[in-house]
C-alpha cells in the first residue's frame, strides 16, 4: 500500500491482503446531515449513521481505511456528541474530533458536518461527498455531481 507524507508516496505493507504498492493517498470526504430532533439521541443517531454509512459506501471504503474523522456542530446542538455514536458504529479506532462551530454558516438548523480523512486509492475527482437530508442546500452543486455518478 502507499501512503502520502509530506506530498511524497511511500511503500509500506500491506496489512489487510491488498495489493501490495497499490496507489494510495489520503483524502477528505466532506458530509453533512440534518437532525429534527435537535440533540435528541435517537434522532441524532440515525442521521450520523447514515451519513457515515454514506461516506463509506459511496467511496467503497470501511472504518479501517479512515485515518481520522472530525465532527463540528452549530450551536443548537449544543450537547451532542456525534463521535460518541461514531464509536458505537465501528470506529473506536479512529481517532475522531468534535468541534463546535462558532459563527459561519447556521441556515441549515441542526446540522452536523463531518470531514472524514480516508486512505484510498481514488484519485481526488472521483471522491464523494454526501450531503443529506436538509444539508443538501449547503452544497448543491456537489449533490448534484453525485446523481450524475450515480
Amino acid at each position: 500500500m502507499r501512503t502520502r507524507l509530506l506530498g511524497r508516496r511511500t511503500t509500506a505493507p500491506s496489512v489487510d491482503g491488498g495489493q501490495e504498492g497499490a496507489n494510495t493517498a489520503c483524502r477528505g470526504v466532506r458530509g453533512a446531515t440534518t437532525t429534527s430532533g435537535g440533540a435528541d439521541r435517537a434522532s441524532l443517531r440515525e442521521a450520523v449513521a447514515e451519513l457515515l454509512r454514506e461516506m463509506l459506501t459511496q467511496n467503497q471504503a470501511s472504518t479501517e481505511d479512515v485515518a481520522a474523522l472530525i465532527f463540528t456542530l452549530q450551536e443548537d446542538l449544543a450537547g451532542a456528541n456525534p463521535a460518541a455514536i461514531a464509536r458505537e458504529r465501528g470506529f473506536s479506532q479512529v481517532p475522531l474530533l468534535m468541534v463546535r462551530e462558532h459563527g459561519g454558516d447556521t441556515r441549515v438548523a441542526g446540522c452536523v458536518r463531518a470531514l472524514m480523512l480516508l486512505n484510498t486509492g481514488l484519485p481526488q475527482g472521483r471522491i464523494r461527498h454526501a450531503y443529506l437530508r436538509g444539508a443538501r442546500e449547503l452544497r448543491p452543486d456537489l449533490v448534484a455531481v453525485q446523481g450524475e455518478l450515480a
